[in-house]
C-alpha cells in the first residue's frame, strides 16, 4: 500500500510566524513514516481549485537550509486568499472538485493555516468529507496577529506583532519628547474588533515607561467627550502624551461615518482604518496642541527583524503537532495552546473542534481593563509579557534580511 501525501495551504492576513507553522508541517511529514510528499496549494484553497500546486518536499530537499530560512521569512510563502466556500448543501461543485484533486494527488491529510475565517473552510471540508465517507484528515493550524481565536490561549503571529507594537511605541515615545511643546501622539493599532494587540502595548511598563498613557480598545464603549477629558488630564502630567487605540474602536456621534467606508469582505467583515486620523483632527480642533496620528498598518504583521523567538518557536511546534494530530486520526479540529503557567512560562498544545472556532471572535476579558476603560491592568501585562520574549537570529545578506520566497511569477 502506497504512502499517502498531504496538502497544505495558507490563508488570511500575513504574519511573521505563519511560515514557521508551514515549516512545522513539512518537518512533521518528514518525520512521519505514513506520509510521503507535501503539496503546497498556492493562494489558499484557491490553489486546489485552480490546480496551482507546488511540490514542497521536492523544493525543500534541494537544500537543507531552506526550511530554516522559511521559518524566519514573514508573510505567506504560498500566498494567500480570502475565499469563502459555500455551504455544500447549497452548492457542492467546489467540494466535488477538491475531492477529485485529493484523489488525484493521493492526499490523506489537509492542513489549513489561518485565522477565524480559514477555520470555516476546515469545518466545512471536514463535514463534507464525513458526509461522503472520504478518509482525509482536515486540520486547522491557527494564526492571526489579532489574537481573537476562541479556545486557545493565544495565536501564532500575535507575539511578534505585540513585540513590534511595543518597540515601535517605545521609539515613538523617544521621538515625541525631544521638543518642549506640549503634544499628543495617537497610534492606531490593528486587531479588528478585539483589543488584544493595542492592549499589548502596556508591556512597556515593565521597563519603567509611563507611556502609552492611554489605551483604548473595542471592548469598551468609547466617548469622544471622555477621551478629550482623559487627554487633558494626562497633558497636565506629561509634556508628550501618547495614546494607543485599536482600529476597531467606534467613535460616538457622527465622527465614525466620516472615516469608515462601510465596505466589507467576502466574510462580511468591515474594512477598518482611520480612527487615529479622526481623533487627531478632534484633538487639533478641541485642544489646539501639536498632534499627530500614526497608523502602524501592515508593518505590524511582517516585521521579522524584531520578531519574538517564543512566537516563532511555538508556531513551528504547533504546525508539527497538527501532523501528529492527523496521524492519530483526528479531523475537523484546530490546534490550540493551553497556558499551564506564567512563571516559568509553560504551554501545552492541544486540539479543539473547528466548529467552536470558525467565524467566532474572542475578546479581552474584563479583568484586563481598568475601571476608567482607558488603560490596561497588570494582570494583562503578565499575560502578554511571556509572548514577546527572545530574539531570533535572522540570516542577513548585504545588510538586509535574506528571505525564502517563491518566484513572483509562480504566485500569479
Amino acid at each position: 500500500m502506497s504512502l499517502k501525501n498531504v496538502m497544505v495551504a495558507q490563508s488570511g492576513g500575513p504574519t511573521v510566524a505563519i511560515n514557521a507553522s508551514l515549516a512545522g508541517v513539512i518537518r512533521g511529514v518528514m518525520a512521519s513514516d505514513q506520509y510521503e510528499t507535501v503539496y503546497g496549494s498556492v493562494n489558499g484553497i484557491l490553489g486546489i481549485l485552480n490546480n496551482h500546486l507546488l511540490n514542497l518536499t521536492e523544493i525543500m530537499n534541494e537544500n537543507p537550509a531552506y526550511l530554516d530560512r522559511l521559518e524566519t521569512t514573514p508573510a505567506m510563502y504560498l500566498g494567500s486568499c480570502r475565499h469563502k466556500l459555500p455551504d455544500y448543501l447549497d452548492d457542492d461543485s467546489s467540494y466535488v472538485f477538491i475531492f477529485k484533486q485529493f484523489e488525484l494527488y493521493n492526499v490523506g491529510a489537509f492542513f489549513y493555516i489561518g485565522g477565524n475565517d480559514s477555520m470555516d473552510t476546515v469545518m466545512k471540508l471536514s463535514e463534507y468529507f464525513a458526509e461522503i465517507h472520504l478518509d482525509v484528515k482536515v486540520i486547522g493550524i491557527p494564526k492571526t496577529i489579532d489574537n481573537d481565536l476562541p479556545c486557545t490561549d493565544h495565536t501564532p503571529g500575535f507575539g511578534s506583532a505585540a513585540k513590534y507594537v511595543a518597540i515601535t511605541t517605545q521609539e515613538i515615545v523617544r521621538d515625541s519628547t525631544v521638543y518642549s511643546l506640549p503634544s499628543v501622539t495617537i497610534i492606531e493599532i490593528m486587531g479588528r474588533h478585539a483589543g488584544w494587540l493595542a492592549a499589548s502595548s502596556c508591556v512597556l511598563r515593565v521597563n519603567g515607561e509611563s507611556a502609552p498613557h492611554l489605551i483604548y480598545v473595542p471592548e469598551c464603549t468609547f466617548s469622544v467627550k471622555r477621551f478629550l477629558q482623559d487627554v487633558k488630564k494626562e497633558m497636565a502630567k506629561h509634556k508628550a502624551v501618547v495614546v494607543a487605540i485599536s482600529e476597531g474602536v467606534s467613535l460616538d456621534g457622527d465622527a465614525e461615518s466620516a472615516y469608515q467606508s462601510g465596505e466589507t469582505d467576502c466574510f462580511g467583515h468591515k474594512y477598518l482604518s482611520g480612527v487615529g486620523k479622526a481623533l487627531e483632527q478632534i484633538v487639533r480642533n478641541e485642544i489646539g496642541c501639536k498632534v499627530r496620528s500614526i497608523e502602524l498598518n501592515v508593518m505590524q504583521r511582517c516585521s521579522s527583524h524584531i520578531c519574538s523567538k517564543t512566537d516563532i518557536t511555538e508556531a513551528e511546534q504547533i504546525g508539527a503537532a497538527g501532523v501528529r494530530c492527523a496521524l492519530k486520526g483526528e479531523t475537523g479540529t484546530v490546534m490550540v495552546f493551553r497556558r499551564v503557567r506564567n512563571m516559568p512560562y509553560t504551554i501545552a498544545i492541544e486540539s479543539a473542534p473547528a466548529s467552536k472556532i470558525a467565524n467566532q471572535e474572542r475578546y479581552l476579558p474584563a479583568s484586563f481593563l481598568n475601571a476608567q476603560q482607558n488603560n490596561i491592568t497588570n494582570e494583562a501585562l503578565q499575560y502578554f509579557l511571556p509572548l514577546i520574549q527572545g530574539e531570533v537570529q535572522i540570516q542577513m545578506e548585504n545588510g538586509l534580511p535574506k528571505h525564502f520566497t517563491v518566484q513572483e511569477a509562480i504566485l500569479k
